[in-house]
């Protein structure tokens, strides 16, 4: 199978290729830091997988397009993950616009292409977005990054049924609190704190079943639910009573 990643020089993107690497998988990832990306890119291939590691901005429309079209030329695409992505930290204008430009624009600039490169082929292949538990519902701890993930957590799973006739599969994920440049950074309690190589073989299980929605773990998937499903005044309410996710200062990326 041959696999795009992006984001893929930390977190759960960079989990995601080893683990499709300990598969044999053919690998193409994108990163923006050469360092990082090089190093994930040595260790997949160490561990037999042939890889392709390029330095790409997600947010760049252009570039991405024509990266993906040339990664589909060098070996036809089967799956697509739509993984990279930012973390607000502080809400200052410059912050909120770069992540609702990696949140939403890459995810964009990644699956238009790659949908494009399906449909010209005719043989379908899947896409898998990374969205976030942080998506179920307006926090006032992290209003950019929530917002960006409900956005593309709703396309996402929309995708899913109009494409479905054309044989082309969609997966959402949404996870809760993985081992990231993120969460290194958190100083606020986070509860059911999985390690990426634990939750990268999760999501390919279950995106090997093609499940549509992918959220874990199953108490923060309630609890996020039950928050979201609240009247807005008590949500409100609840919402002023949770921690600050990150501490003044310390604006968190990935």
């Amino acid at each position: 199978m041959n696999v795009l990643i992006t984001g893929a020089s930390s977190g759960i993107g960079e989990a995601l290729a080893l683990e499709c690497a300990k598969r044999g998988d053919g690998l193409f990832l994108c990163g923006r830091d050469r360092g990082r990306l090089g190093a994930v890119a040595s260790a997949c291939r160490a561990a037999g997988a042939a890889v392709r590691a390029d330095v790409v901005d997600v947010a760049d429309e252009a570039a991405m397009r024509e990266w993906i079209r040339s990664c589909d030329a060098d070996a036809p695409l089967d799956r697509v993950f739509a993984n990279a992505g930012v973390g607000t930290g502080i809400e200052d204008e410059a912050n909120v616009r770069r992540t609702f430009s990696t949140n939403i624009g890459g995810v964009l600039n990644t699956v238009l292409p790659a949908v494009e490169a399906f449909r010209r082929r005719g043989k379908g292949g899947q896409i898998v977005v990374t969205a976030s538990i942080a998506g179920y519902g307006p926090l006032k701890s992290c209003p950019a990054y929530s917002a960006t993930k409900a956005c593309v957590k709703t396309w996402g799973l929309a995708l899913r049924g109009m494409l479905r006739p054309e044989g082309i599969k969609v997966s959402v994920v949404c996870p809760g609190f993985v081992r990231s440049r993120i969460t290194d950074r958190n100083t606020c309690p986070m509860p059911f704190f999985m390690e990426a190589d634990k939750a990268a073989r999760v999501i390919l299980g279950r995106v090997d079943r093609n499940v549509g929605l992918i959220a874990f773990p199953w108490p923060m998937r309630l609890a996020s639910w039950g928050l979201a499903s609240l009247p807005f005044r008590i949500n409100e309410l609840v919402n002023r009573l949770l921690p600050a996710k990150v501490a003044a200062g310390k604006p968190k990326v990935l």
